[in-house]
């Protein structure tokens, strides 16, 4: 039997009288990426949220690393492994580069600032600039260079290249590629372009109102109609 590093079990949750999640039960395996995909509203940014505790009103039960995952309780969860970028560059704008990495390491030295400069070169030669004043593109690596900083097993990514072009979008994804298999990292992406996001994830999860509706290796989504055919 599988041991599960984050495992959701018949999680449910609501945003008033609306139920975006109806007792899910899902599990994800170390150092393995799996896409989250569905139309708007089938629940894929709610369960991620679940999967960090930020839906304070969760019921059901997650588990990270054979512990409960509290709601309400985000910066205890993360600080256990839990990596998580949300929509919308969720950066301090009016902070440096430099800063905003700080921030989110804590107690991390400058050697690990140094790493995501290596990941993102271009944030180190604008480590001093105001974050909010940078593109959206270098905003987003910014957010990711911050989950980084905080040590995660699993990084939870909520539409990540929203926004971005499709140069910048393929560099942030090849990066998450390339972090996940250098780290041994496992990876939850919610992601609307298919095709793009195929390419390096082992396992996709497919959700409709609220539900799983299919959950399959990746390689036998890819070229084949049966994904659309769920949508």
């Amino acid at each position: 039997m599988t041991k599960f590093l984050l495992e959701c079990q018949s999680v449910s949750a609501r945003y008033g009288a609306f139920r975006a999640l109806k007792s899910v039960s899902v599990g994800f395996e170390q150092g393995k990426a799996v896409a989250l995909f569905g139309h708007n509203g089938s629940g894929k940014s709610t369960l991620l949220k679940c999967c960090v505790g930020a839906h304070p009103h969760a019921s059901g039960t997650v588990t990270f690393a054979g512990q409960i995952v509290q709601p309400g309780a985000v910066p205890e969860n993360v600080k256990r492994g839990i990596g998580f970028v949300p929509q919308g560059r969720n950066v301090f704008k009016d902070l440096p580069v430099d800063k905003n990495l700080q921030i989110a390491g804590m107690t991390s030295g400058d050697s690990d600032i140094e790493k995501i400069f290596d990941l993102f070169p271009v944030l180190r030669e604008r480590r001093r600039q105001i974050a909010g004043t940078m593109s959206g593109g270098e905003q987003q690596m910014i957010a990711f260079g911050m989950a980084l900083m905080t040590k995660p097993r699993i990084l939870l990514l909520d539409e990540p290249t929203t926004g971005l072009s499709p140069a910048a979008s393929d560099l942030l994804l090849q990066t998450i590629a390339h972090v996940r298999k250098s780290m041994a990292i496992a990876v939850i992406i919610v992601e609307h372009n298919i095709p793009r996001t195929l390419k390096f994830v082992d396992r996709v999860v497919v959700m409709k109102m609220g539900r799983i509706i299919a959950d399959t290796p990746a390689s036998e989504v890819s070229g084949s109609q049966q994904l659309w055919q769920w949508f």
